[in-house]
């Protein structure tokens, strides 16, 4: 087992970015052409987080009570958020899974941009995630749920909630490349799910004993949520926190981090696989 570096071409920074662009278009093409032959995964992504949606919306909206409104607006930013933060499962089995059927090796074998496979790999799934997420918009405004504040603060709510999937994605891609074992999706998605669900998606921090409380609100998700619940004008309960008071600062910081950390981690871990 050798590792290869791969060459970069000549030209221009302009002219090597023009580059990259082309062939994760590319790879992104393969994507969702790879997605267009299977429907019923396709389906399944989408009616899974809608059927959480109305799963804590029906059975359990009836006893939670929510100070300045009622609790579906409270829940479905929440389950917004979430939604953003289970694109790591799908992305952890699509890397893992071509990396384990050598079809990572023979991208790696062609002249093609390096970051072209993990740029264009996210850039599909965020496109998956814009029709996830309107499919959820869709569903909530069928439960009840409304948006109160501007048009602007809308669009800035769902741009958070892309900033926080685009994260997401590139700490999935890391994950793929460094276990590249699709079977090991099972012991990501034990972590997955507490994460997610310890969150302020479903409850607030402070109904929570004090140390669990303090971690959620540290918690990425829930910057997220706290943020769009303020910038959709939905109701959200009281709390003195920093993380409360700044939601927005903290909901463009922590993913910002995580961009910042993984995504070129991911590029690194690319140009080193083994073949």
């Amino acid at each position: 087992m050798t590792t290869t570096t791969l060459p970069q071409p000549p030209g221009t920074l302009g002219e090597r970015l023009r580059w990259a662009l082309a062939d994760g278009w590319t790879v992104t093409r393969r994507d969702l052409a790879h997605r267009a032959r299977q429907p019923g995964m396709t389906v399944t992504d989408l009616l899974f987080p809608v059927m959480i949606m109305l799963m804590f919306g029906f059975l359990f909206g009836g006893a939670m009570a929510v100070p300045g409104g009622d609790y579906t607006e409270f829940l479905v930013p929440g389950v917004l958020a979430l939604t953003m933060v289970f694109g790591v499962e799908a992305t952890f089995t699509a890397i893992s899974t071509d990396a384990a059927r050598g079809i990572t090796d023979r991208f790696r074998s062609l002249p093609m941009a390096p970051s072209a496979v993990v740029v264009g790999r996210c850039g599909a799934d965020m496109l998956g995630a814009v029709v996830t997420l309107t499919a959820m918009v869709v569903a909530g405004l069928a439960i009840g749920w409304r948006w109160h504040g501007s048009l602007a603060a809308a669009l800035a709510a769902f741009g958070l909630l892309l900033l926080l999937r685009l994260a997401m994605l590139w700490l999935g891609i890391y994950l793929g490349l460094v276990m590249r074992s699709p079977e090991a999706v099972m012991a990501l998605q034990i972590l997955v799910w507490p994460i997610g669900f310890l969150s302020n998606a479903f409850v607030a921090p402070g109904t929570m004993p004090g140390w669990l409380g303090t971690v959620t609100e540290w918690n990425p998700l829930s910057a997220t949520a706290g943020a769009i619940r303020e910038l959709f004008g939905n109701p959200a309960w009281a709390a003195d926190s920093w993380l409360s008071q700044y939601a927005v600062l903290a909901a463009v910081a922590w993913p910002a981090v995580l961009i910042a950390v993984f995504c070129p981690l991911s590029i690194r871990r690319y140009r080193r696989l083994s073949y």
